[in-house]
Order: C-alpha cells, then structure tokens, then sequence
C-alpha cells in the first residue's frame, strides 16, 4: 500500500471546502490514517517547499500556506499517489478536467486548493515532516476495504 500527504490549502479551508474534498478521496477509497488541523510554521513551509527554494515563487509559497490553518491528511491506498493526484487534476485549475477537485472548485494556479505528494519517495518524506509515527493510524481494516482492494 502506498501512502500520500495531502495538504487541504488555506483557501479551501477558508472557503469551506474541507469536508467536500475529504469526502472526495474516502469515496475514490483511499483510506485516511492521519488527519490534523494546523497553521503551518515558516519553518515547515521552508522545509515542505525546499525543492522550489530557487523559484521566484518560492517566497509567496509559503506566505500563502502560513497565511491560515491547513488539513493535513494521510491517505493510504493501491496506487495512493497516482490516484489521490487523479482526483486533484492539472495545477493549473483551468487545466484541470471537470470531476477533479481543481477543476470543480479552481481557477487560479495560486490558489489551487490541494497539495498531494508527487512520488511514494516524497509522500514518505512529506508525511514525516507532517506526521509522527504515533499520529498514524495505519493497519486497521474497513469494512468495506473488501470491496476497494483485491
């Protein structure tokens, strides 16, 4: 099973979007093992988008993602990476195909509404910086996970 992080971006939040967007990936069947509430700190927002330490828009990254509490979200499931980023859509919101959160909900890149880890490397990192290993609660079975999982 692999495991992905989702962020639930100040903007969604904001906008009451929190419930819609979790709905959206437990019905896809990934399975929530660690769920929060937070404001990010400048450090975790450094640290979350270093590897766009050299972009110009590395700066607004982070003032977005501080500016107002986050869900943080810990999905596992078959594929979890390729699946939840399916369920997300195109960066750019009006790229994003109708069905995906982005594309019902966003329209602007700056304000897209969802991060999810782009690799089963960096959903292991992301989760980490996110999560403790006391935080998770991975192992536990669905009733319905017969009917998600062969």
């Amino acid at each position: 099973m692999e495991r992905t992080l989702i962020i639930i971006k100040p903007d969604a939040v904001q906008r009451g979007l929190t419930g819609d967007i979790i709905k959206r990936f437990e019905q896809r069947g990934l399975k929530i093992i660690g769920m929060k509430l937070l404001q990010v700190s400048r450090e975790l927002a450094e640290a979350h988008y270093d590897a766009h330490h050299e972009r110009p828009f590395f700066a607004g990254l982070v003032e977005y993602i501080i500016s107002a509490p986050v869900v943080v979200m810990a999905l596992e499931g078959s594929d979890a990476i390729a699946a939840a980023r399916a369920s997300i859509g195109a960066t750019k919101p009006s790229e994003a195909a109708a069905g995906t959160i982005r594309g019902d909900y966003g329209l602007e890149i700056g304000r897209n509404l969802v991060h999810g880890s782009d690799s089963v490397e960096n959903g292991e990192i992301e989760i980490a910086n996110f999560f403790s290993e006391a935080e998770l609660c991975g192992g536990w079975q669905r009733d319905v996970d017969g009917w998600v999982f062969e």
